[in-house]
């Protein structure tokens, strides 16, 4: 492959990262990490732990949302062989109902520091890191356009 075929690869598969996370189907992470992936979401009061438990964090803490949104920019990805980095900002608006009926957004923004390895099924990652640049709370989500 050639350095922008990697890098589009590379893209690729950071992209496929909210889709599956806001799509709620946790197990397809499966499909972008190499099993022993060691993945850090403490930056934000999450764990640190292997695959399987962030899937278990994902389900047990995004269940409180009504909807998520990653919205990923644009990453900085430098290549090493088979290996790469990467470092990709990240907003991400979290609604939820409150018992009122009125709804919330939790409005968080941080960066993605990823690393990754070249398999035979294509780039995985084999680690990411949140590293948090701020939480907005207490906006309300309004109707407008239902």
């Amino acid at each position: 492959m050639t350095e922008f075929e990697d890098k589009l690869a590379i893209t690729d598969l950071i992209a496929r990262y909210p889709d599956i996370v806001d799509g709620r189907d946790f197990d397809r992470l499966d499909e972008l990490f190499t099993a022993d992936a060691r993945i850090d979401f403490s930056a934000f009061g999450g764990p640190s732990d292997s695959l399987m438990g962030i899937k278990k964090f994902l389900r047990d803490s995004l269940g409180f949302f009504k909807r998520t949104q990653h919205m990923m920019g644009l990453p900085n990805i430098s290549l090493e062989g088979d290996r790469a980095r990467a470092r990709t900002s990240c907003t991400n608006p979290m609604v939820f109902d409150n018992p009122d009926g009125t709804t919330t957004v939790w409005l968080i923004g941080l960066w993605y520091d990823d690393e990754f390895e070249r398999t035979a099924d294509g780039w995985r990652f084999t680690s990411r890191k949140q590293e948090r640049c701020y939480t907005v709370t207490g906006l309300k989500d309004n109707p407008v356009g239902r």
